[in-house]
């Protein structure tokens, strides 16, 4: 995510991450409503984090990311969507950051992998009873997952990174002009 001037602090910024926290909220929220694109909808709370680091920095994503998983944990009737956010979907913005500065695109990939099966392996193995809702049926078999896992991230960091940029080239170029 590219570096440009952003909210220092203060009142603006502090409403600003209250605001997309909000958001996130609403989104998982509405992940537990939907009948089916739960993960999808899960995936879109995750947009929010990634727009406080572009407008406020990465500390500003981590307690969008924090603020919204624990009022998930505590507020949704499903306890699986708000722990989808924070195994993955919601702390990926900034894991995204940081692993996108490093020097060798090689290295960033394999970062990037590595936290996406490390996530896979956590909800696969330790919470599968609670995640068996979200799977389609032909995903039954651990390599099967684990290989669908991984081409549908690389699907979504591709997009992920499309929806950053848009974000920050209409969103955030706005909110900087406004202030």
């Amino acid at each position: 995510m590219a570096e440009r001037r952003r909210y220092r602090g203060g009142a603006a910024r502090t409403a600003l991450v209250g605001l997309l926290t909000g958001l996130s909220l609403i989104s998982l929220y509405l992940a537990f409503l939907a009948p089916s694109g739960k993960l999808g909808v899960v995936a879109l709370a995750g947009l929010f984090p990634a727009g406080a680091v572009v407008s406020a920095g990465l500390a500003a994503g981590f307690f969008c990311y924090a603020a919204t998983g624990i009022l998930g944990m505590l507020l949704i009737p499903s306890k699986s969507v708000a722990l989808l956010y924070l195994i993955f979907f919601g702390l990926w913005p900034m894991l995204k950051s940081l692993l996108e500065k490093l020097p060798n695109l090689v290295v960033e990939w394999t970062g990037k992998l590595l936290v996406c099966n490390i996530a896979l392996a956590v909800l696969w193995f330790g919470l599968k009873a609670l995640f068996l809702p979200f799977l389609p049926g032909a995903l039954s078999q651990t390599w099967m997952v684990f290989a669908a896992g991984n081409i549908g991230f690389v699907i979504y960091d591709i997009g992920f990174s499309k929806l950053i940029a848009f974000y920050a080239a209409r969103v955030d170029r706005v909110l900087r002009k406004n202030r």
